[in-house]
Parts: structure tokens; C-alpha cells; sequence
């Protein structure tokens, strides 16, 4: 993140405002679908971080992305942001929109990394056992599929991790061979 406090000030002014226009809701879809852009082409987010490019183009590009797909107050707030040359920060500002949107609404993201993909039956079971077992009253999960666990999965919200991979399992069982006590004594 290039400036974490800039990103949550500009995020709380959003949300200040949409939640007093009654569109908290449609300015959190509209940021997932930023959120996304910025994830997806990498062309894009360069030409918001590059100081080659004018603001004026800036503006002209950002409309064309967004225009039709995001509300008025989105809209009007990219442009904004590009007027004031923040629009480097807009990947952070909509990823710290939806943190607070989250923390505002109750939801909990849970990430889940698997080494193959998972059923959706499955995800809805792994939903309802982690809002069960934390008192949760809303969860969003996120899965991702790395083959380098080689079997089970990763578990991981509210700043917590449960490793139950073969590949956390490999490298305990690695540690405890270096680890051994006895090795030294039988030479």
C-alpha cells in the first residue's frame, strides 16, 4: 500500500457521504468493481501511478473505464481524485472503502487456500462452520487454488492462519529431523 492513511481518510470521507445519500451499498459495488479493474490490467493501474501521463488524460481514460458501470457519487469521486493527483491512491482508497464498509456491516473476509479447486457445497459448508465457531454474523469467503500445499488448505481471517497442508506438514517434519536430539549420539 503506498499511503495507508491517505487510502482510510479519502475511503471514511466516501463512506461518510454515501452513507448519507443512502448508497453505501452501490458505492461498495462500485469499489469491488475498481478493486477488480486494479487486479485485473496492470496497464490500468500503471497509468494511475505514472507521472508521465497528464491528469487531463488521466480523466479521459478513468471516465471511459467507469463510465455507465459506477454511480453518479463514484464517479464524481475518481474525478476528484484525479483533479487533486490522488488518483495513484485509488486501488488503496477502494480497498480500504471496503474494509470499512466490512467493519460497518458485521462482515468477516475468510480466505481459504486449497491445492485444487472446491465445490460450492463445500465452500458453503466452510462458511457456516467458521460464522459458527467465532460468532460471526456474516462471513465472505475468498478461495484460492495453490498447488504448492500439495493437499489441504489454508485458513485465514481476522489476522489468524490455520495451516492444515501437507506442505506446513512436510516442513515440520523437516524441522523435527534437523531438530533431533539423538542424530548426533549414534555417530
Amino acid at each position: 500500500m503506498l499511503n495507508p492513511r491517505l487510502a482510510d481518510r479519502y475511503a471514511k470521507s466516501l463512506v461518510d457521504l454515501s452513507t448519507e445519500r443512502n448508497q453505501l451499498d452501490t458505492v461498495r459495488t462500485d469499489m469491488l468493481y475498481i478493486q477488480a479493474i486494479c487486479k485485473a490490467s496492470r496497464d490500468f493501474l500503471n497509468m494511475l501511478r505514472s507521472p508521465i501521463i497528464k491528469a487531463d488524460q488521466k480523466e479521459k481514460m478513468l471516465v471511459a473505464v467507469i463510465n455507465g458501470k459506477v454511480a453518479e457519487l463514484t464517479a464524481l469521486f475518481c474525478n476528484l481524485l484525479v483533479r487533486k493527483g490522488r488518483e495513484r491512491d485509488l486501488p488503496e482508497i477502494a480497498s480500504a472503502f471496503i474494509q470499512q464498509y466490512n467493519a460497518i456491516k458485521g462482515i468477516h473476509q475468510v480466505k481459504l487456500t486449497t491445492a485444487v479447486p472446491v465445490s460450492e457445497e463445500l465452500k458453503k459448508s466452510i462458511e457456516a462452520s467458521v460464522q459458527k465457531a467465532n460468532n460471526f454474523t456474516s462471513v465472505e469467503l475468498e478461495t484460492v487454488v495453490n498447488e504448492k500445499l500439495i493437499g489441504g488448505f489454508v485458513l485465514e481471517f481476522n489476522n489468524k492462519q490455520v495451516d492444515a497442508s501437507i506442505a506446513f506438514d512436510l516442513r515440520e517434519i523437516k524441522k523435527q529431523f534437523f531438530q533431533n536430539q539423538f542424530v548426533p549420539n549414534i555417530r
